[in-house]
Protein backbone atom coordinates (compact mmCIF):
# COMPACT_ATOMS: atom_id res chain seq x y z
CA UNK A 1 0.00 0.00 0.00
CA UNK A 2 2.96 2.30 0.49
CA UNK A 3 4.23 3.52 -2.85
CA UNK A 4 7.83 3.66 -4.10
CA UNK A 5 9.10 2.28 -0.83
CA UNK A 6 7.73 5.26 1.12
CA UNK A 7 6.23 4.88 4.54
CA UNK A 8 2.46 5.27 4.75
CA UNK A 9 1.58 7.03 8.00
CA UNK A 10 -1.89 6.00 9.19
CA UNK A 11 -3.23 8.27 11.92
CA UNK A 12 -6.25 7.09 13.88
CA UNK A 13 -8.71 9.24 15.74
CA UNK A 14 -9.52 7.71 19.14
CA UNK A 15 -13.02 8.57 20.40
CA UNK A 16 -15.84 7.01 18.35
CA UNK A 17 -13.31 5.65 15.86
CA UNK A 18 -11.27 3.24 17.98
CA UNK A 19 -13.23 3.31 21.23
CA UNK A 20 -16.36 4.60 22.93
CA UNK A 21 -16.12 5.88 26.49
CA UNK A 22 -19.92 5.96 26.88
CA UNK A 23 -20.11 9.08 29.00
CA UNK A 24 -16.98 8.60 31.09
CA UNK A 25 -15.33 11.68 29.61
CA UNK A 26 -18.21 13.93 30.58
CA UNK A 27 -18.26 12.43 34.08
CA UNK A 28 -14.58 13.14 34.55
CA UNK A 29 -15.03 16.75 33.45
CA UNK A 30 -17.83 17.07 36.02
CA UNK A 31 -15.53 15.73 38.75
CA UNK A 32 -12.39 17.73 38.06
CA UNK A 33 -13.81 21.05 36.89
CA UNK A 34 -14.95 22.17 40.39
CA UNK A 35 -11.61 21.10 41.88
CA UNK A 36 -9.76 23.15 39.29
CA UNK A 37 -11.95 26.23 39.00
CA UNK A 38 -14.06 26.37 42.15
CA UNK A 39 -17.23 26.20 40.04
CA UNK A 40 -19.51 23.29 39.12
CA UNK A 41 -19.51 22.33 35.46
CA UNK A 42 -22.68 23.96 34.12
CA UNK A 43 -21.94 23.45 30.43
CA UNK A 44 -19.32 21.62 28.41
CA UNK A 45 -18.33 23.11 25.08
CA UNK A 46 -19.03 21.07 21.95
CA UNK A 47 -16.50 18.22 21.82
CA UNK A 48 -17.03 16.34 18.55
CA UNK A 49 -14.04 16.63 16.23
CA UNK A 50 -12.35 19.36 18.27
CA UNK A 51 -9.05 19.55 20.11
CA UNK A 52 -8.97 19.50 23.89
CA UNK A 53 -7.26 22.89 23.91
CA UNK A 54 -10.24 24.31 22.05
CA UNK A 55 -12.76 22.53 24.28
CA UNK A 56 -11.08 23.66 27.50
CA UNK A 57 -10.71 27.24 26.21
CA UNK A 58 -14.40 27.51 25.33
CA UNK A 59 -15.61 25.67 28.45
CA UNK A 60 -13.71 28.06 30.69
CA UNK A 61 -15.19 31.02 28.82
CA UNK A 62 -18.69 29.58 29.24
CA UNK A 63 -18.07 29.86 32.99
CA UNK A 64 -16.70 33.43 32.75
CA UNK A 65 -13.20 32.18 33.52
CA UNK A 66 -10.33 33.70 31.57
CA UNK A 67 -8.76 30.84 29.55
CA UNK A 68 -5.17 31.74 30.36
CA UNK A 69 -2.40 29.28 29.61
CA UNK A 70 -2.11 28.55 33.33
CA UNK A 71 -5.86 27.89 33.69
CA UNK A 72 -5.90 25.59 30.66
CA UNK A 73 -2.81 23.73 31.87
CA UNK A 74 -4.37 23.18 35.31
CA UNK A 75 -7.52 21.77 33.74
CA UNK A 76 -5.52 19.54 31.37
CA UNK A 77 -3.50 18.13 34.28
CA UNK A 78 -6.68 17.52 36.28
CA UNK A 79 -8.27 15.70 33.35
CA UNK A 80 -5.27 13.39 33.04
CA UNK A 81 -5.42 12.64 36.77
CA UNK A 82 -9.17 12.06 36.50
CA UNK A 83 -8.77 9.57 33.67
CA UNK A 84 -5.97 7.78 35.47
CA UNK A 85 -8.17 7.39 38.54
CA UNK A 86 -11.08 6.17 36.39
CA UNK A 87 -9.31 3.48 34.35
CA UNK A 88 -11.46 0.68 35.78
CA UNK A 89 -14.60 2.68 35.09
CA UNK A 90 -13.37 3.47 31.59
CA UNK A 91 -12.81 -0.18 30.69
CA UNK A 92 -16.08 -1.26 32.31
CA UNK A 93 -18.36 1.34 30.73
CA UNK A 94 -16.37 1.91 27.56
CA UNK A 95 -15.52 -0.49 24.75
CA UNK A 96 -13.36 -1.00 21.70
CA UNK A 97 -15.53 -0.54 18.61
CA UNK A 98 -16.33 -3.52 16.37
CA UNK A 99 -13.62 -4.42 13.88
CA UNK A 100 -10.99 -2.16 15.42
CA UNK A 101 -8.61 -4.82 16.75
CA UNK A 102 -8.76 -6.74 13.49
CA UNK A 103 -8.11 -3.56 11.48
CA UNK A 104 -5.15 -2.52 13.62
CA UNK A 105 -3.72 -6.03 13.47
CA UNK A 106 -4.08 -6.22 9.70
CA UNK A 107 -2.40 -2.87 9.10
CA UNK A 108 0.40 -3.76 11.50
CA UNK A 109 1.16 -6.73 9.26
CA UNK A 110 1.32 -4.57 6.11
CA UNK A 111 4.90 -3.66 5.12
CA UNK A 112 5.47 0.08 4.87
CA UNK A 113 2.57 1.13 7.13
CA UNK A 114 3.27 2.95 10.39
CA UNK A 115 0.29 3.50 12.69
CA UNK A 116 -0.23 6.24 15.23
CA UNK A 117 -2.97 8.63 16.37
CA UNK A 118 -4.24 12.07 15.53
CA UNK A 119 -6.68 12.96 18.25
CA UNK A 120 -8.31 15.82 20.05
CA UNK A 121 -7.34 14.20 23.35
CA UNK A 122 -4.33 15.51 25.22
CA UNK A 123 -1.29 13.26 24.93
CA UNK A 124 -1.68 12.05 28.53
CA UNK A 125 -5.36 11.19 28.14
CA UNK A 126 -4.79 9.58 24.74
CA UNK A 127 -2.14 7.30 26.20
CA UNK A 128 -4.37 6.35 29.13
CA UNK A 129 -7.24 5.47 26.78
CA UNK A 130 -5.32 3.35 24.28
CA UNK A 131 -3.33 1.57 27.00
CA UNK A 132 -6.48 0.87 29.03
CA UNK A 133 -7.93 -1.06 26.09
CA UNK A 134 -4.64 -2.67 25.03
CA UNK A 135 -4.41 -0.84 21.70
CA UNK A 136 -1.00 0.67 22.37
CA UNK A 137 0.72 -2.44 20.98
CA UNK A 138 -0.38 -1.32 17.49
CA UNK A 139 0.20 2.42 17.77
CA UNK A 140 3.45 4.36 17.91
CA UNK A 141 2.26 7.14 20.21
CA UNK A 142 5.61 8.93 20.00
CA UNK A 143 4.80 10.13 16.48
CA UNK A 144 1.17 11.00 17.12
CA UNK A 145 -0.36 14.46 17.37
CA UNK A 146 -2.63 15.52 20.18
CA UNK A 147 -5.20 18.01 21.33
CA UNK A 148 -2.69 19.82 23.53
CA UNK A 149 -0.26 20.32 20.63
CA UNK A 150 -2.39 22.92 18.84
CA UNK A 151 -5.96 24.24 18.95
CA UNK A 152 -6.35 23.80 15.17
CA UNK A 153 -6.82 20.13 14.30
CA UNK A 154 -5.43 20.54 10.77
CA UNK A 155 -2.11 21.71 12.26
CA UNK A 156 -1.78 18.34 13.96
CA UNK A 157 -1.09 16.64 10.62
CA UNK A 158 2.13 18.57 10.15
CA UNK A 159 3.13 17.94 13.75
CA UNK A 160 2.69 14.18 13.29
CA UNK A 161 4.65 14.27 10.01
CA UNK A 162 7.57 16.03 11.71
CA UNK A 163 7.59 13.61 14.62
CA UNK A 164 7.42 10.63 12.28
CA UNK A 165 10.27 12.00 10.17
CA UNK A 166 12.47 12.35 13.24
CA UNK A 167 11.54 8.96 14.62
CA UNK A 168 11.70 7.01 11.35
CA UNK A 169 14.53 8.92 9.70
CA UNK A 170 12.58 9.60 6.52
CA UNK A 171 10.44 12.42 5.15
CA UNK A 172 6.70 11.75 5.21
CA UNK A 173 4.97 13.75 2.45
CA UNK A 174 1.41 14.84 3.17
CA UNK A 175 0.12 12.55 0.44
CA UNK A 176 1.60 9.61 2.38
CA UNK A 177 -0.59 10.37 5.39
CA UNK A 178 -4.05 8.86 5.92
CA UNK A 179 -6.35 10.04 8.70
CA UNK A 180 -9.04 7.64 9.85
CA UNK A 181 -11.75 9.38 11.85
CA UNK A 182 -15.47 9.80 12.39
CA UNK A 183 -16.19 13.55 12.23
CA UNK A 184 -16.26 16.37 9.67
CA UNK A 185 -13.42 17.83 11.75
CA UNK A 186 -11.25 14.83 10.86
CA UNK A 187 -12.16 15.25 7.20
CA UNK A 188 -11.41 18.97 7.21
CA UNK A 189 -8.10 18.47 9.02
CA UNK A 190 -6.92 15.96 6.43
CA UNK A 191 -8.04 17.94 3.40
CA UNK A 192 -6.64 21.22 4.73
CA UNK A 193 -3.27 19.56 5.33
CA UNK A 194 -3.18 17.78 1.96
CA UNK A 195 -3.55 14.33 3.49
CA UNK A 196 -6.00 11.54 2.69
CA UNK A 197 -8.94 10.61 4.88
CA UNK A 198 -11.09 7.56 5.45
CA UNK A 199 -14.22 8.60 7.33
CA UNK A 200 -16.04 6.05 9.46
CA UNK A 201 -19.70 6.62 10.40
CA UNK A 202 -19.16 5.03 13.81
CA UNK A 203 -19.93 8.13 15.86
CA UNK A 204 -22.41 10.99 15.70
CA UNK A 205 -22.14 11.59 11.96
CA UNK A 206 -23.63 9.59 9.08
CA UNK A 207 -21.95 8.58 5.85
CA UNK A 208 -23.86 11.38 4.12
CA UNK A 209 -22.63 13.91 6.69
CA UNK A 210 -19.05 12.81 6.13
CA UNK A 211 -19.37 12.88 2.35
CA UNK A 212 -20.88 16.35 2.53
CA UNK A 213 -17.82 17.38 4.55
CA UNK A 214 -15.64 16.26 1.64
CA UNK A 215 -14.70 12.67 2.42
CA UNK A 216 -14.31 10.57 -0.72
CA UNK A 217 -13.72 7.33 1.18
CA UNK A 218 -16.40 6.49 3.73
CA UNK A 219 -17.30 3.34 5.63
CA UNK A 220 -20.26 2.54 7.86
CA UNK A 221 -18.03 0.69 10.34
CA UNK A 222 -14.64 -0.99 10.54
CA UNK A 223 -16.16 -4.47 10.57
CA UNK A 224 -15.35 -5.05 6.90
CA UNK A 225 -11.58 -5.37 6.74
CA UNK A 226 -11.68 -5.79 2.96
CA UNK A 227 -13.44 -2.42 2.56
CA UNK A 228 -10.85 -0.68 4.73
CA UNK A 229 -7.96 -2.21 2.81
CA UNK A 230 -9.62 -1.27 -0.48
CA UNK A 231 -10.05 2.32 0.71
CA UNK A 232 -6.37 2.48 1.65
CA UNK A 233 -5.35 1.03 -1.69
CA UNK A 234 -7.36 3.49 -3.78
CA UNK A 235 -6.52 6.60 -1.74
Amino acid sequence: MATDGQTLLVLWDIDHTLIETRGVGRSIYERVFPETTGQPLRELATVHGRTELDIMHDTLQLHDIQPTEAAVNRLAAALAEGYHAAIDELTTRGRVLPGVRQALDALQAEPGIHQSVLTGNTSDVARIKVEAFGLDRYLDLSVGAYGDDHRDRSELVGIARKRAALQLGTTIPAEQVVLIGDTPGDVDAALTAGAHVIAIASGKYSVDDLRTAGAKSTLETLTSLSQLLEALTRR
